[in-house]
């Protein structure tokens, strides 16, 4: 079974960063995509970045801003947010899924849609406010 759990949430200013950890176990080998996900309650869950094998993937609004890493031998995956803005309050979530499996495409309003992502963590809060 897979697990990821996050970590390194918590509140800033406008323009400040933060970095998000996942790390991710119960699998042996690197052939998962990860990804970083957001939710705003009564909004619809927002696809933020993921990253597989290949080049990372990036929403519109955080691209330039937002950078994804991943250390395979760690099995963990980052989420490096800078120049923060208040929009980008929300409870983040970290999700796995067989590269197999995932599929990435742009939605009509340059977001990313991540499908596949079968395991997914608890969440972690960001909050941006001065």
């Amino acid at each position: 079974q897979v697990h990821v759990v996050e970590s390194g949430g918590g509140s800033v200013q406008p323009g400040g960063s933060l970095r998000l950890s996942c790390a991710a176990s119960g699998y042996t080998d690197n052939a998962y995509c990860l990804g970083w996900f957001r939710h705003v309650p009564g909004k619809e869950r927002e696809g933020v970045s993921a990253i597989g094998s290949g080049r990372p993937y990036y929403a519109d609004s955080v691209k330039g801003r937002f950078t994804i890493s991943r250390d395979n031998a760690k099995n963990t995956v980052y989420l490096q947010m800078n120049s923060l803005k208040p929009e980008d309050t929300a409870m983040y979530y970290c999700a796995a899924g067989p590269l197999s499996v995932v599929v990435v495409t742009t939605t009509p309003d340059n977001g990313i849609r991540v499908d596949g992502m079968d395991y997914w963590g608890k969440g972690t809060l960001v909050t941006i406010s001065s």
